[in-house]
């Protein structure tokens, strides 16, 4: 057993130390790899942001209102009557007013010019109410300041501002009943509403001459109040509303973009990696042809197939690994943290260690496929027509 594995090492080191000497056709591994895993890991990347950008977004303590059957904001309508019998339901915060901590909300798209290409976009104009920043401690205002009730004023966020043109402070902002000024800039620990604009949702209602409000969200006393909370909602017969926690209202709203990312990256990820594949078998059986003496002479002097067969695999192996990490460093270069801009929607791209090492998982299984033919061959290579082709 231990001089099989001798035979094994000694092999694959001669086999390895011999790669220079077939630098183009190796490069063909390498570069196919770093490609396949460069691409995949740069389009999950872009899943993988959004997806955390919409986990910063949900919190458990929170829970989102909408009118009965409503999939999204947009279809939504809660009167007012409505709005001020979900303020005095039990399971709600009080601030130290002692008045409920809850924001009646209404969504309208404000047409943009995208920095980068210079196409139209259209991001979320959101009217709060007034207790929306004690709802959502995580918004603070970056610079400038905040709005003013019954004025013309919204604030902007800073992934918004970042990615479309005539969002800063001072810009106007043209809307039914005149422009509007944006007065300040706000963070909020790059979730979604960083895509948003932010105004007054009672005058927001005035100017679009609207009388329903599109969603209601509520901070919970906590986080178990959810059952006390939707208990007192759906029994009361005035009411025909869904309560949803805010971290499973999110991830519903978000899983069909995200289901498509993937997909994509799947499928293009493998479309190359097919390509990568027959490019590792075509060198390694080129490898294997150009070794054919050398591999017979090591047969003919007593060192097993199993010996050959690692030491072709091992080649292939090396070079995939080679190429993928490479590939999953220049994605983290060119991708991690740079901002992307899905319709209005603007988030970070995140190139993860989980993602680097899925793809050099994925580079390893496709090497090993590459090599395993190549070295089979090897080993069956009959000793006495390889030499005498020499």
């Amino acid at each position: 057993m231990l001089g099989r594995f001798r035979q094994i090492v000694a092999v694959t080191a001669m086999g390895l130390r011999a790669i220079p000497d077939r630098l183009g056709a190796s490069l063909v591994i390498v570069i196919g790899m770093a490609l396949v895993v460069a691409v995949t890991t740069s389009i999950l990347s872009m899943s993988v942001g959004f997806m955390r950008s919409v986990h910063n977004t949900g919190r458990v303590d929170r829970v989102v209102v909408l009118s009965r059957d409503s999939q999204y904001e947009f279809a939504s309508e809660i009167s007012r009557d409505n709005v001020l019998t979900l303020a005095d339901v039990p399971g709600i915060k009080l601030g130290r007013d002692g008045k409920p901590i809850v924001s009646a909300e209404y969504l309208t798209a404000v047409l943009v010019t995208k920095k980068g290409d210079g196409l139209d976009a259209y991001v979320s104009l959101r009217g709060v109410g007034p207790r929306s920043f004690e709802l959502r401690p995580e918004i603070k205002l970056a610079s400038g300041r905040m709005f003013r009730p019954a004025t013309h004023e919204l604030i902007v966020g800073k992934s918004a501002q970042a990615q479309f043109e005539g969002l800063e402070i001072g810009n106007q902002v043209p809307l039914p009943e005149g422009d509007w000024t944006i007065t300040g800039t706000f963070e909020s620990n790059g979730d979604e509403h960083e895509s948003e604009l932010l105004a007054d949702s009672e005058t927001l209602l005035s100017a679009i001459r609207a009388n329903t409000f599109h969603s209601v969200t509520v901070m919970l006393e906590k986080p178990e109040s959810l059952e006390q909370f939707k208990a007192a909602v759906t029994t009361n017969r005035t009411l025909a509303v869904d309560v949803t926690r805010e971290t499973q209202f999110v991830a519903d709203q978000s899983k069909e973009l995200n289901t498509f990312l993937t997909l994509i990256a799947y499928v293009v990820g493998g479309i190359m990696g097919l390509g990568a594949t027959f490019g590792a078998l075509n060198t390694m059986y080129s490898a294997v042809s150009a070794r054919a003496t050398e591999i017979a002479t090591l047969r003919a002097i007593g060192f097993s197939g199993a010996a050959v067969v690692a030491s072709v695999l091992a080649e292939a192996l090396v070079l995939a690994v080679l190429g993928a990490a490479i590939g999953a460093a220049a994605a983290w270069i060119a991708f991690n943290g740079n901002l992307h801009t899905i319709g209005g929607l603007v988030f970070r791209l995140a190139v993860t260690p989980e993602l680097a090492a899925f793809g050099i998982g994925c580079a390893f299984a496709l090497g090993f496929i590459g090599g395993l033919f190549p070295a089979i061959r090897a080993a069956s290579l009959p000793v006495a027509d390889a030499l005498r082709a020499t």
